[in-house]
């Protein structure tokens, strides 16, 4: 259309049974990577429905793709991502992540302890991890790895994987190493 920096938003992939997180994490790297600053992609991990990867709720999806033309387009101050990982550091045998787009702190949708954190060693074992909220960053363990190496977060087909931003926007499917 003749247009350089054209907007191109996109939602990425739902949860799905049959959909390898691979597929969330590729989608999160082809924005992060892309350089661009008309690009960006809104996540519904918390809209999602295990069994059909279209999420019935058209809402969630349309208002969070709006939340981002508002943002960049329009100029107007509203958050338009959710929590976005940024860096890893092994303090013992806990990890401390950091985050991006964490707008009004981070938080679970639910209200509950944080959930979806899995967490290996150098074995490359994972074990379900602990993870809290704290000073706006995640600190995530398990007493099964003594060394931590490796994190990830929402890593399964379909997730309940709950960490969101103030604004109430979920984080992505990510991988920590």
């Amino acid at each position: 259309w003749g247009q350089s920096d054209m907007p191109f938003y996109f939602m990425q992939v739902a949860p799905h049974y049959r959909q390898p997180a691979e597929i969330r994490e590729a989608q999160l790297k082809t924005w992060r990577e892309s350089g661009l600053k008309n690009v960006g992609m809104a996540v519904v991990v918390d809209a999602a429905d295990s069994t059909d990867i279209h999420p019935r709720n058209k809402r969630v999806a349309g208002e969070r793709l709006a939340a981002w033309a508002l943002a960049k387009q329009y100029g107007k101050n509203v958050a338009y991502s959710g929590p976005v990982y940024k860096k890893m550091k092994i303090d013992g045998s806990r990890v401390l992540l950091s985050f991006d787009y964490t707008e009004g702190g981070l938080k679970t949708f639910d209200g509950g302890d944080v959930k979806g954190f899995f967490i290996s060693g150098e074995d490359e074992r994972f074990y379900p991890a602990q993870a809290v909220v704290e000073n706006g960053k995640i600190k995530v363990w398990s007493d099964k790895v003594k060394e931590p190496e490796t994190v990830r977060y929402g890593w399964q087909p379909f997730t309940r994987a709950n960490l969101v931003n103030g604004a109430g926007l979920p984080a992505s499917t990510f991988r920590a190493e």
